[in-house]
C-alpha cells in the first residue's frame, strides 16, 4: 500500500487530528480491518513561525522543501502540509518536490465549488487572511472571499496562536468566532466560511453556523488524501 506523508507540527494539535481523521475515514471506506500507512514528519513550529513573522518566505520554502524530501526518502508516495499558512510557499515547494503534494487550498476551493457557494468568509492566522492564495484559488472558480474586519482579524490571530495552537479550547472564544461569522453574514451576505487555519477545526466542529456553511479545511484535506490513496494514483 502507498504511504501518506504528512508535514506536521504546524501545529501539533492538528497533526494529531489529521492522524485520527485519516484513520477514521479510511476505515469507514474500507471496513476490512486494514489501516493506511502514514509517515509523519513533525516539525518544531517555532522555526517556520519565525520565518513567517520575518517575511522570510524564500527560507521557509527551502526549509519545508527539505522536510518534504525527508518524507520522500522515507517512502511516502505523496504528501500533505498539515496547515494552511505554509501554503504561502506551496507552489515553490511543489515545484521542487519529487513526490506530489496535495494542496489544502485547491482541495477547499474545489469543495466550495461543488457546494455551489459564492461568497466565503475566511478565518485563519493573519498571514493566511492577508495572503492572496485563497482569494486567487476561489476567484478562478468565480467565488468571492470576504475578510473579517481589522479588529476581528487581530482577535482571530491572537486566539489562534495563544489558545488553539497550544490546544486550549475555551467556550467564550468559540462563541466570539461564531459571532464573527454571523457578522460577516449580516454585513456581506456570505453563504460559507473557510476555517483557513486547521486548528479552527478543533473549536468549530459544526457543519453550519447561523446558517453559514462551514468549510473545515482539515477534513477536506483528509478526504483528498484518502481519495488519492484509494485511487492508487501516485
Amino acid at each position: 500500500m502507498k504511504r501518506i506523508g504528512i508535514i506536521g507540527g504546524i501545529g501539533p494539535e492538528t497533526t494529531v487530528e489529521y492522524y485520527r481523521r485519516i484513520l477514521d475515514l479510511y476505515r469507514r471506506r474500507n471496513p476490512d480491518g486494514s489501516a493506511p500507512y502514514i509517515i509523519i514528519n513533525s516539525l518544531d513550529m517555532k522555526k517556520p513561525v519565525e520565518m513567517l513573522t520575518g517575511s522570510k518566505l524564500k527560507e521557509l520554502a527551502t526549509f519545508l522543501t527539505e522536510e518534504v524530501e525527508k518524507l520522500a526518502r522515507a517512502g511516502a508516495a505523496f504528501a500533505l502540509v498539515a496547515a494552511n499558512t505554509p501554503h504561502l510557499v506551496f507552489d515553490a515547494i511543489a515545484r521542487q518536490s519529487r513526490i506530489p503534494l496535495i494542496s489544502i487550498v485547491e482541495a477547499t476551493a474545489e469543495a466550495a465549488k461543488a457546494a455551489g457557494l459564492k461568497r466565503l468568509g475566511l478565518l485563519g492566522t493573519r498571514f493566511t487572511m492577508q495572503a492572496s492564495f485563497y482569494p486567487d484559488a476561489l476567484a478562478a472558480r468565480e467565488i468571492e472571499v470576504i475578510l473579517p474586519n481589522e479588529e476581528e482579524q487581530v482577535y482571530i490571530h491572537r486566539k489562534y496562536m495563544d489558545e488553539l495552537v497550544p490546544g486550549i479550547i475555551l467556550p467564550e472564544t468559540r462563541e466570539r468566532l461564531m459571532n464573527i461569522i454571523k457578522s460577516l453574514k449580516d454585513r456581506a451576505q456570505i453563504d460559507g466560511a473557510i476555517l483557513g487555519g486547521t486548528e479552527l477545526s478543533l473549536i468549530l466542529r459544526d457543519e453550519t453556523v447561523f446558517g453559514v456553511r462551514i468549510l473545515d479545511t482539515t477534513q477536506i484535506h483528509v478526504e483528498a488524501a484518502i481519495a488519492r490513496l484509494i485511487s492508487g494514483k501516485d
